[in-house]
């Protein structure tokens, strides 16, 4: 099973858009060659790509956010790199290898018997990969930054942690949903409901939940594991007011933060933003910014993962790549 494929400087370098008198972040971006290397980084945080959306097709969604993680590293890599941006603090490792599945889903037809079911089976395939590489990641004591693919990737983001940590951890999801689904074949709506059940997630909380888009199903899942499970309405904070943003903040924080705790952010949360299941009404960019840079920075935050992005189904072109490599540099700063 091919793993991971890294990134040499090279590979880097050619996404760099050199200009005089100008120095680019990719330029100053250090590199990893083989996992060994991990143990001798001086750099935090390791950043690495998810490049599929098998996870997304095989949930009826539309499909693109494979592209995120060539468009987020392309932008990322032309940020300045000046005293602020602290390239120092990052390192690139590759992309998880999901090409096999990749080619695998595409020589399916929508219109044979049990597609999303063996698009499920793709997705498992994934899941061992991902779960892999975070563990690997973390047990070097790094803090991983994980970009792409659907939200199916939350499970092995999860798993890779307990393997890790040797114990279920918490998680904290900026999301319009929460893929909290029913226990059928592996998609991107079921990624937290899967780890939970199978041990892998502690505590959960999903913060600025879409009413409209969450089924009863789902909301009678959750009232059945309250003491584990909770979340906030995105309409009782933003529409009705009932709940203020800061006490809504705090609520999450309490919940989660006292213990190991990875955070997910779906771009989906983001109004107009290019992904899977855009939406007109939702938090802003900067709303997403500075939920993403005070949580990370929590002494429990083992790993970020920005998900469901899907350029082409933007507004304009460079949005979803702009949009992750601003969360990046917020969170390695």
């Amino acid at each position: 099973m091919s793993l991971v494929k890294f990134y040499s400087k090279e590979d880097i370098l050619k996404l760099v858009r050199k200009r005089e008198g100008e120095s680019k972040f990719g330029e100053g971006l250090t590199t990893v060659s083989h996992w060994e290397n991990l143990h001798e980084l001086s750099a935090k945080y390791v950043l690495v790509g998810i490049p599929e959306d098998i996870g997304v097709r095989a949930n009826y969604g539309n499909p693109g956010t494979a592209q995120a993680w060539e468009a987020a590293l392309t932008v990322l890599c032309n940020i300045q790199k000046n005293e602020f941006t602290k390239v120092q603090h990052l390192a690139v490792l590759g992309e998880v290898d999901c090409e096999p599945e990749m080619k695998s889903a595409s020589r399916l037809s929508s219109k044979e018997e049990n597609y999303v079911q063996k698009l499920g089976e793709l997705v498992e395939a994934i899941d061992e990969k991902v779960a892999t590489v975070v563990e690997k990641i973390l047990n070097t004591g790094k803090f991983p930054i994980i970009i792409g693919g659907g939200h199916n990737n939350s499970y092995g983001n999860l798993k890779g942690a307990y393997k890790a940590f040797g114990k279920a951890i918490n998680c904290l999801n900026f999301d319009a949903h929460t893929d909290f689904r029913a226990l059928e074949h592996r998609h991107s709506g079921n990624g937290f409901s899967y780890a939970f059940e199978e041990g892998y997630l502690d505590r959960y909380y999903t913060f600025g939940l879409h009413r409209n888009y969450t089924s009863q199903f789902v909301f009678d899942r959750l009232k059945l594991h309250s003491e584990r499970i909770q979340f906030n309405l995105f309409e009782d904070i933003e529409i009705n007011n009932t709940i203020p943003y800061s006490e809504a903040v705090k609520t999450a924080e309490n919940f989660v933060t006292k213990a190991p705790f990875g955070l997910e952010l779906d771009l989906d949360a983001i109004e107009d933003m290019g992904s899977s299941a855009m939406t007109p009404g939702g938090y802003s960019i900067n709303d997403a910014r500075k939920f993403i840079t005070h949580f990370s920075k929590k002494e429990h935050c083992v790993y970020l993962h920005i998900c469901e992005g899907a350029p082409g189904l933007g507004s304009f072109p460079a949005q979803v790549g702009k949009t992750i490599s601003f969360l990046i540099s917020d969170v390695i700063a």
